[in-house]
């Protein structure tokens, strides 16, 4: 059994150095100045993704078997938190490194063959995720996407899927359907399959894309499916199970954009500290201040709290251990702790803080997205009621 003092000096390890050193590199050469020009334009970071890729960092957690560098989830983080914390944004890229293992863990050995080495490769991109719809929301187990198989070579899909970010910019999307209908399973997440879409070959063959304008440059989107025929080998794992592999994908995706929020919180620690020491008002440094010192001081310490919890359901799901429960609450508390952070940053700056020179109204946006997605707070609540604490099931 582990020692107390053991599994301490384990969570606390910020691990990575390396990693964190050249992806640091890499956000050096595109400043705020980059990303503010493509907020102004609702545009993708084509040159960032592209510089990521050619350094190897989106192909992590690729086994190097397929191409990739085999690390573990960890290394993710790392990768990710590094461009939050630098500054940058991460939400063009980070879903190849939770859907990639879907197909990896799930994926028979001639997809993995077909398809990983071009991911790790950079010559597809596996950026999109179809799951929520917009009469279902959360509820995944009520979606309206139907599979339906034709023979024993394809199926042919009809549905709708909202919140679809990056399926402009991807060659390949992860898609959930239901290939039975609901009244003839016994669980509500039965019945449910993951299917691998050529988006490239699918647009304008029953697939239309039409991108939402939103209050963040995220480039999601609408995916509209009507009559898409899609080969049968596109079928992961097994029919009617794709709820399981989805839920894997989930816990990989809740720790990743975690150490994303951790990222942020701890942008918003640094300028706001490095402000506060610098701007003087009244004859004196506005940090000297308790009014502006405790909301930076409260922040920094729900970070800290945050960051163990999120190491810990890192540990746990490369341990291949359940880790639902670390990697949901980690999530809450790393958004939360994010928001704080943000608020106190802004505060701190005052009239500048709006300006977009300073990068921090834009981060500042960007951070409160984790309060909604990829789960909300209160289905976070919801599910550690009901598996953690034993409470009835709310919904």
């Amino acid at each position: 059994m582990m020692h107390t003092s053991e599994a301490v000096s384990i969570a606390i390890e910020p691990g990575w150095a390396d990693i964190r050193e050249g992806v640091g590199r890499i956000c050096e050469q595109y400043p705020n100045a980059y990303w503010v020009k493509l907020d102004h334009a609702s545009a993708y970071p084509l040159e960032f993704v592209d510089a990521l890729t050619q350094a190897g960092y989106l192909a992590a957690l690729i086994p190097e078997e397929y191409g990739g560098a085999g690390l573990p989830i960890s290394a993710g983080c790392a990768i990710l938190e590094t461009i939050h914390e630098r500054g940058g944004n991460a939400a063009a890229c980070h879903a190849q490194m939770y859907t990639m293992g879907t197909v990896l863990r799930h994926g028979n050995p001639a997809q993995k063959r077909k398809y990983l080495p071009g991911i790790a490769a950079g010559k597809l991109r596996l950026q999109a995720f179809g799951v929520t719809e917009p009469t279902t929301g959360s509820d995944t187990t009520q979606l309206k996407t139907r599979a339906d198989k034709k023979g024993n070579d394809r199926y042919v899909i009809n549905g709708q899927k909202v919140w679809t970010s990056r399926a402009l910019q991807s060659d390949l999307m992860l898609l959930l359907a239901r290939t039975t209908p609901p009244d003839k399973v016994k669980k509500r997440s039965e019945g449910l399959s993951v299917f691998l879409v050529d988006l490239q070959e699918a647009k304008g063959k029953g697939v239309e894309i039409k991108k939402i304008d939103a209050m963040i440059n995220h480039n999601t989107c609408e995916v509209f499916f009507d009559n898409l025929e899609v080969p049968a080998e596109n079928l992961i794992g097994e029919e009617g199970q794709g709820f399981r592999y989805i839920v894997d994908s989930m816990n990989a995706e809740r720790i990743l954009i975690a150490s994303e929020s951790l990222g942020d919180a701890k942008f918003f620690i640094a300028r706001a500290a490095e402000y506060a020491k610098e701007r003087r008002v009244f004859g004196r440094p506005i940090g000297q201040n308790q009014g502006v010192a405790f909301p930076i001081a409260r922040a920094h310490a729900d970070m800290v709290a945050a960051e163990l919890l999120v190491k810990k359901a890192a540990a746990l799901f490369e341990a291949e251990r359940d880790c639902g429960a670390e990697a949901n609450m980690g999530k809450m508390l790393a958004a939360d702790a994010a928001w704080k952070a943000a608020e106190a940053c802004l505060q701190t700056f005052g009239g500048f803080g709006y300006a977009r020179e300073y990068g921090i109204e834009r981060k500042w946006r960007e951070c409160r997205l984790y309060q909604t997605a990829p789960i909300s707070t209160n289905m976070v609540l919801a599910y550690i009621a009901q598996h953690v604490l034993g409470l009835p099931r709310s919904y």
